[in-house]
């Protein structure tokens, strides 16, 4: 771990955490872990209510199936997203600390009128504003989210992002004089070790020697599942024995995608898990894969990318977003036009038929030093 060159400063982290599930919690405890780790005091606070169930597209928001991280403390829960007395309690919980700096978790315009109430508070005590931002404005825009966003985001002196996509969302939203580190996304290490290719196929009961495809995370339109299954047919008709494991839930309608499989014959070639995947079976479905395939649509960045760098598995994405920015083409996956069948399916028959995967496979190991978490610490120090 690199050592800090700053002193040990107080700060509040705000944003989802435990008992709270997804890639952004999982993100805000790497965050955490990293600055207690560099000697700073580290206090948390989260939600008493995320989401309204009604808006919440997905069976649970909770970890049920997690334990609370015994090394972290346990996050205050105090704001409710839908109640602007909690905002001020929340607010005035971070004022009675006299923190050093706020730090926030930002990834939708829905947390926008509380953030800002929040940072609004703690500027008029002098104290520094932060946000590490994963999206400044949606994947899947609504009428009044540039208005929301920016409410909160001038209300920032700093900034950390991790894609160009998302620096260039971000520059009309917030004030010319606040200052924007960018870092590549950080690799999470959460997941534990990779497992054994044969042990993992035998645990998910697939085919041992099949070649093995896995799209993993919540299923949306703008994840581009249905341009991986458009493509799959010609896939198998070059690689017979071909596999694709869908492993996540539904945030679609999950009735089409199942017609698209049944009615292209798919169904022996599928193995679909509609269903949140706990971090203990996480290492079970990318030890599984040959290749993770991300054929978005549309993007900023991806926490999946990350998981499959842990994990040293390639991938294939499409040029979206932050996407290529992530896996150089060629040196640790494939890059392909968004929305092309023919070229995604290309790619994946290119990677088993050319033997790609040991060297593309050593290219994500050297690629994910890039991409360690004391950059991101590094990042917020720099802004404080």
């Amino acid at each position: 771990m690199t050592p800090s060159t700053k002193a040990s400063m107080k700060l509040a982290l705000i944003g989802p955490a435990y008992p709270y599930r997804g890639g952004i919690a999982h993100f805000n405890e790497m965050t955490m872990r990293g600055l207690q780790a560099r000697g700073h005091d580290v206090q948390p606070i989260t939600f008493t209510r995320q989401y309204p169930e009604r808006l919440f597209p997905g069976k649970t928001q909770f970890a049920e199936a997690e334990v609370p991280p015994e090394d972290l403390p346990a996050a205050d829960r105090i704001i409710d997203t839908l109640n602007p007395l909690s905002w001020w309690r929340a607010a005035r919980r971070v004022a009675g600390r006299a923190p050093d700096a706020v730090l926030f978790q930002y990834w939708m315009p829905f947390f926008a009128p509380a953030y800002g109430l929040i940072a609004r508070r703690a500027q008029r005590q002098g104290v520094r504003v932060i946000a590490i931002v994963h999206n400044a404005l949606p994947h899947e825009r609504h009428l009044g989210d540039a208005v929301l966003s920016r409410f909160f985001l001038r209300r920032c002196d700093g900034f950390v992002v991790m894609s160009d996509a998302v620096a260039e969302e971000l520059a009309p939203l917030r004030r010319a004089d606040a200052a924007v580190r960018p870092i590549d996304h950080p690799v999470y290490a959460r997941f534990g070790e990779r497992v054994p290719q044969d042990e993992a196929r035998r645990r998910l009961d697939l085919p041992p020697d099949a070649p093995v495809l896995l799209f993993f995370g919540f299923v949306r339109t703008y994840k581009g599942l249905h341009v991986l299954l458009e493509a799959l047919p010609a896939v198998v008709e070059h690689l017979p024995d071909a596999h694709l494991v869908i492993a996540g839930e539904f945030y679609d309608d999950p009735a089409p995608y199942r017609a698209q499989i049944e009615q292209a014959g798919l169904d022996a070639h599928v193995t679909l898990r509609d269903a949140y995947i706990p971090s203990s079976e996480v290492p079970h479905y990318f030890g599984a894969a040959d290749l993770v395939v991300q054929p978005y649509v549309s993007a900023t960045q991806s926490g999946v990318a990350q998981i499959a760098f842990h994990f040293e598995t390639p991938i294939v994405v499409t040029d979206v977003g932050g996407l290529a920015e992530v896996v150089p083409h060629e040196q640790a996956g494939l890059v392909v036009p968004p929305e092309d069948p023919d070229a995604l399916a290309h790619a994946i028959v290119r990677f088993f038929a050319d033997g790609m995967g040991p060297e593309l496979k050593e290219g994500v190991a050297q690629q994910k030093q890039r991409y360690h978490p004391d950059r991101l610490i590094d990042a917020i120090e720099s802004l404080l």
